[in-house]
């Protein structure tokens, strides 16, 4: 990632600012590594960036299946996001995450950040 891109920025302020807590849960996690399949990062870079969040995030079991999303596979960030009480998930997606269907404000990388807890997509 470019440095100049907005979601390296978000990840690069939470790890060496600690400007919010990242919630994740093992659904998220998975969703994350899928991607990075798909997009064809190397195995190693894969383990990398996703311990990162499996040390680092504070990992919640989200209680209840939301079907909040249009896009199933987005549904695990939303109920992670609800029942993690997240302030705010940022998102390049913000389609697929009804803000009113939400209590998290929806966001995208590179918009102001307000303190709290969130739940980051992709």
């Amino acid at each position: 990632m470019s440095p100049d891109n907005p979601s390296a920025q978000l990840l690069r302020d939470w790890i060496e600012r600690g400007t919010f807590t990242w919630i994740v849960s093992q659904e998220t996690l998975a969703e994350y590594k899928a991607v990075l399949r798909r997009l064809k990062v190397r195995r190693e870079t894969i383990g990398l960036l996703i311990n990162l969040p499996s040390e680092e995030a504070e990992l919640i079991s989200p209680r209840t299946t939301t079907k909040i999303s249009p896009d199933p596979a987005d549904d695990p960030f939303c109920a992670c996001a609800e029942d993690g009480a997240a302030d705010f998930l940022v998102t390049l997606n913000p389609r697929d995450f009804p803000q009113a269907a939400l209590s998290a404000k929806v966001l995208a990388p590179g918009r102001p950040l307000p303190s709290g807890r969130i739940s980051k997509h992709r």
